[in-house]
């Protein structure tokens, strides 16, 4: 954790201070001492978050940001969602070294429904683990794409509906950043999904691409085609129907004699398959 941001944001508390503190690829919006705000370009930014989740329209939230803010600021989900951004923006702020600059501002527009304690943020992102640990670390989210398995394992694996989102969604292309804006959920969450997913043998461990740290445009490899990926999403994910039993991998299929080399080639797409995959993701939404 990045001692010197952490004891900028406690000093800033205590002088109740108001502006934004700069850090790394992302900023912190104090008010009073207070953290009323953040954003980091890891991370999914709240107006996605918002709209994902029906709270606002592009345009509602575009008038909000111009001041007029209407009945959007009356509306209960704003604040959570606004709290899970400044955490989700703060995990990865924290995670690196980083010289913080503070520059005095107006409050920001949302300092009447978000207010948090910064030493409470740096508790809890403490709380969430050394973000160096595993095979994929915070400076891997937005440089590493995520890749399905290409063997399953035989074990049983009961997968939450996050998890078998976020596997539907590997693409061996996009980085979890991108996952995590196009699906519109926080990153730390689908960076903790994709750990999981990884320790179960469902995801590959990462393979950095040699790309400049935070890059404008994460870094990317080659997709297969997209038959291939939907077939490979059906056999991985065997989701349970309403009332029956937990999801569960299918058996691997073992071959008798000698194997010939050939290129590997997956299973044409099963449609049906895939739309119970696709009504079972939906009731999990």
């Amino acid at each position: 954790m990045s001692a010197e941001l952490a004891s900028e944001l406690r000093r800033l508390a205590a002088e109740r201070s108001t502006g934004v503190l700069h850090a790394g690829d992302g900023a912190f919006h104090i008010a009073e001492g207070a953290i009323a705000g953040a954003d980091c370009r890891r991370t999914t930014g709240l107006d996605r978050l918002v709209v994902e989740a029906g709270v606002a329209t592009p345009e509602e939230w575009r008038r909000a940001e111009s001041g007029e803010f209407g009945a959007l600021l009356r509306r209960p989900q704003l604040e959570t969602l606004a709290l899970l951004a400044v955490f989700d923006a703060a995990y990865f702020l924290l995670a690196e070294p980083v010289v913080p600059e503070f520059r005095p501002a107006p409050p920001h527009w949302l300092a009447p429904i978000c207010r948090i304690d910064p030493p409470a943020v740096v508790r809890e992102c403490t709380r969430r683990g050394d973000p160096e640990s595993g095979p994929w670390p915070v400076a891997l989210v937005d440089r590493a794409p995520v890749v399905p398995a290409r063997r399953i394992p035989r074990r049983r694996v009961v997968l939450t509906g996050g998890q078998a989102e976020l596997l539907a969604a590997a693409d061996a292309r996009r980085s979890i950043t991108v996952i995590a804006n196009d699906l519109g959920r926080t990153t730390y969450g689908c960076l903790t999904a994709v750990r999981e997913l990884t320790a179960a043998g469902l995801i590959e461990p990462p393979v950095p691409a040699r790309a400049p740290k935070h890059a404008a445009e994460p870094a990317t490899r080659a997709m297969p085609a997209p038959q291939a990926h939907e077939s490979k999403v059906a056999e991985l994910i065997a989701l349970p129907r309403p009332g029956g039993p937990p999801a569960q991998l299918p058996r691997r299929r073992t071959r008798s004699g000698t194997p010939t080399p050939v290129p590997e080639r997956w299973k044409p797409i099963d449609r049906e398959v895939l739309v119970r995959v696709r009504a079972a993701l939906e009731e999990l939404a």
